[in-house]
């Protein structure tokens, strides 16, 4: 299979050159082939976040390179990061991060809006997600009157609103009770599986790492 995401000798620190100089990762390679689902597993602080930004190119490494679907992201300009970041790559976090003044439709509608996509075709793909998840009956309540389980399926919905290529999580049920957790992370795999997508998904829960084709370990800064 293709690589779909390859990270090459990545270091990231913060306050370099400083008494105060942290070092997050020290040359960490990692490849996600097409298609396939990678568990990260690491404990709190060890750098899961970080590792997952630079991935997502929401920050740039200090060295070592990122490449997403066989492209060098090193070179590209502040515009055309924000473009591929946009229009290829879905990001989940452990909070889900919704519009509260919007209900679960116009949530997952709205990232679609911004990327050029014409409302009633942006309500459809919102509909067709929402029910894949099983809150398609919720779609028109607001955050607040949804349950942690809706409220983070409705994410997962806009994750994917714009068709992304890669998936990347942060702890995405870790703000969930233990049943629900599984029940949220056995719909969020059902809907990577059926879209075909690449997803790297952080975690420090080992029966759902289990549950993914293949675990790495983030240790000391590099991947195992």
């Amino acid at each position: 299979m293709s690589e779909m995401l390859r990270l090459d000798g990545v270091e990231k620190g913060y306050n370099r050159g400083k008494p105060s100089e942290v070092i997050v990762l020290r040359g960490a390679s990692l490849t996600v082939a097409r298609g396939e689902v990678v568990a990260l597993v690491a404990p709190s602080g060890a750098g899961k976040s970080t590792l997952l930004h630079i991935a997502g190119l929401l920050d740039v490494p200090d060295s070592g390179t990122v490449q997403l679907d066989g492209r060098e992201m090193g070179g590209l300009s502040d515009r055309a990061r924000t473009e591929a970041r946009r229009d290829e790559v879905g990001f989940i976090y452990q909070f889900h991060h919704l519009l509260p003044e919007f209900t679960a439709l116009e949530n997952v509608v709205i990232p679609q809006l911004a990327n050029g996509v014409a409302r009633a075709e942006a309500e459809a793909r919102g509909m067709e997600l929402l029910g894949k998840v099983g809150v398609g009956a919720r779609a028109g309540h607001r955050p607040e009157a949804l349950s942690g389980g809706e409220q983070q399926r409705v994410a997962f919905c806009r994750a994917l609103a714009n068709r992304p290529k890669l998936l990347l999580a942060d702890e995405p049920t870790g703000n969930l009770d233990p049943g629900t957790s599984d029940q949220v992370f056995g719909v969020l795999m059902e809907l990577v599986r059926s879209t075909g997508l690449s997803a790297l998904i952080a975690t420090h829960n080992l029966e759902l790492a289990a549950r993914m084709d293949r675990v790495v370990r983030l240790t000391a800064g590099r991947v195992e």
